[in-house]
């Protein structure tokens, strides 16, 4: 599943508005970690990731792990942030960061 540019420049703007749900430390990944960004992209479909880590080889080693293990696909990276999208066809719009912004841009 790949995403179009057009999807990909949608879920940026949503992306610059989100708040990281999943940090990752120089501990690297626990399962603790991969429990909470499975639980995170099951709720909101599109979530930000911080990668806590001062190496950038290092960030990007984690984040392709992160993707692997999740399923996610990777929508943009900027520094220490990550934006992940994993679709959810059971997600609660309420919830979904796809389906709370699109459309519905001013009012949140």
């Amino acid at each position: 599943m790949s995403l179009s540019q057009a999807q990909k420049k949608a879920f940026r703007s949503i992306g610059h508005h989100l708040n990281p749900v999943v940090t990752v430390s120089e501990n690297g990944i626990s399962e603790g970690v991969l429990a909470e960004l499975d639980r995170a992209l099951s709720d909101h479909e599109l979530i930000k990731v911080k990668l806590a880590l001062p190496e950038r080889d290092d960030r990007g080693i984690i984040l392709e792990e992160l993707v692997a293990a999740s399923g996610a696909e990777l929508v943009q990276k900027i520094g220490k942030m990550a934006l992940l999208y994993r679709k959810n066809p059971r997600v609660n719009p309420k919830l979904s960061n796809v389906q709370r912004f699109e459309g519905h841009h001013g009012r949140h």
